[in-house]
């Protein structure tokens, strides 16, 4: 039996990292707003909601109703949603955006925020990422000025139960050791394994190094590929979701999620 007959779909829950906008709904504090990190949106805005003493933020503690009317999600890892999410907090710092000027005097923070993430998502690395931007609120919605990249999808309404869990190939036994890359046709020896494409039943194995040479060669210029054609099956795959999907995580891994999110250091920010 070969590598691709010994290859299988392996049902592997991928973690999920959003970054999110709040906005306040009492009317004693009503148009502020909050940006943060979360692995469980559902779970994050109860915790907002119930205090500080039950994980919620310093700043949004005892000043709810706070509704999440906004998340960004398909980041590839924690450190790069946790990089957006300071970026977007913290604009004037941020030498990726120090061209945008500061919040106008009779705009509204709400009106600030989105436009601050509508120059974000023109900037690298951002403008590269596999980012789906979704409307929690759709009453909410706003367009942004300028749209986003093409290859980022609008989407409305709640997160559905299934969407952070995806299928990856897996391969089994000790034809593992023994795959090759179906572009160079050399051993892959990577400890995570080849780069497989999610199509059901297309045979492309391959080196992380390799694909990525094959997908630059419509964009020489770039250092890292946004999107290319399988070589396997053509169809088109976006980069940094074949990242994503080939990536290990620990098997405490909603532990770790937890203490990121709850422990985060900027709401510890008394502003």
């Amino acid at each position: 039996m070969g590598p691709a007959e010994a290859s299988r779909e392996v049902k592997k829950p991928q973690p999920f990292f959003g970054v999110y906008l709040l906005y306040c709904l009492n009317p004693k504090y009503r148009g502020r707003v909050y940006v943060g990190f979360t692995v469980n949106p559902s779970r994050r805005v109860r915790q907002h909601n119930a205090g500080r003493k039950k994980g919620g933020a310093w700043r949004t503690s005892g000043r709810g109703p706070w509704e999440m009317v906004l998340i960004i999600h398909g980041f590839p890892s924690d450190v790069a949603a946790l990089r957006f999410e300071w970026a977007w907090q913290h604009p004037g710092a941020s030498r990726r955006l120090s061209h945008i000027s500061g919040k106008a005097r009779k705009e509204g923070t709400f009106f600030f925020h989105l436009r601050v993430l509508a120059q974000m998502l023109q900037v690298a690395p951002w403008n590269r990422l596999p980012l789906t931007l979704r409307w929690l609120r759709q009453d909410f919605q706003q367009e942004l000025s300028p749209p986003p990249p093409q290859h980022m999808p609008l989407a409305f309404g709640p997160l559905q139960p299934g969407l952070t869990q995806r299928g990856r190939r897996g391969m089994v036994g000790k034809e593992a050791d023994e795959v090759l890359c179906s572009l160079c046709q050399q051993l892959v020896q990577d400890k995570d394994g080849p780069l497989c494409c999610p199509h059901p039943n297309c045979p492309l194995n391959a080196h992380l190094i390799c694909l990525a040479e094959e997908f630059l060669q419509e964009e020489p210029q770039q250092l890292l590929p946004l999107k290319g054609c399988c070589p396997g099956c053509k169809n088109t795959l976006l980069w940094g979701d074949l990242i994503r999907l080939h990536q290990v995580y620990p098997s405490n891994l909603e532990e770790v999620e937890s203490d990121l999110e709850e422990t985060h250091w900027t709401d510890e920010l008394k502003t």
